[in-house]
């Protein structure tokens, strides 16, 4: 199965008769994977195949062997999509996190840059350490202990890769005005 690269705001349409051998490989891979399409910064990925694959594997790494919650890794997410007001992120993800367990009253907080009311010590301790690090660039020595101690130190080094991976997809999506594909849930509104 192959498939033309959409046009995805800023790029054009990338027919696959003229892409390279690196970039055909990078849609097919996208062609039979569990979408069955070329979704979100797929297409700007495919400008730079040696970056893309990376981002292909962290991507794949975390939807499918994090060791996360998919509710830990879907709030991550939310927070980041939001924090870069990543329209396609966001529209896909907020329904995603409410599908994994994340109380639509914590997503509508964040929609609306308020802090939200937590039930569960861990997404509150998610919520905390990740808007305190877009907020200050750092974390405090009690954050971090709180995450230490809830985490250990590989899987809080992983939800930090993950979230990484998706703050590099906010980015993406941003810059070549990827647009949300009808039918999705509703864009942000600021």
């Amino acid at each position: 199965m192959t498939a033309d690269a959409p046009g995805t705001g800023r790029l054009k349409a990338l027919p696959y008769a003229e892409m390279t051998t690196d970039q055909k490989a990078m849609v097919d891979r996208s062609m039979n994977s569990k979408s069955k399409r070329m979704i979100g910064p797929t297409s700007a990925w495919l400008r730079c195949p040696p970056a893309g694959r990376l981002a292909w594997e962290l991507g794949n790494f975390a939807r499918h062997d994090t060791t996360h919650e998919k509710r830990i890794l879907e709030l991550a997410i939310v927070i980041g999509g939001r924090h870069w007001s990543a329209q396609v992120a966001w529209c896909v993800h907020k329904v995603e996190a409410i599908k994994a367990g994340v109380a639509p009253e914590i997503i509508d907080a964040i929609e609306a840059h308020e802090r939200p009311v937590f039930d569960k010590a861990d997404e509150e301790l998610v919520y905390d350490l990740l808007t305190e690090l877009l907020e200050t660039k750092q974390v405090s020595d009690e954050t971090y202990a709180r995450a230490i101690e809830m985490f250990g130190e590989s899987k809080l080094i992983e939800l930090i890769a993950i979230f990484g991976h998706y703050n590099h997809v906010a980015m993406v999506l941003n810059i070549f005005e990827v647009p949300v594909p009808d039918g999705w849930a509703d864009p942000l509104k600021d």
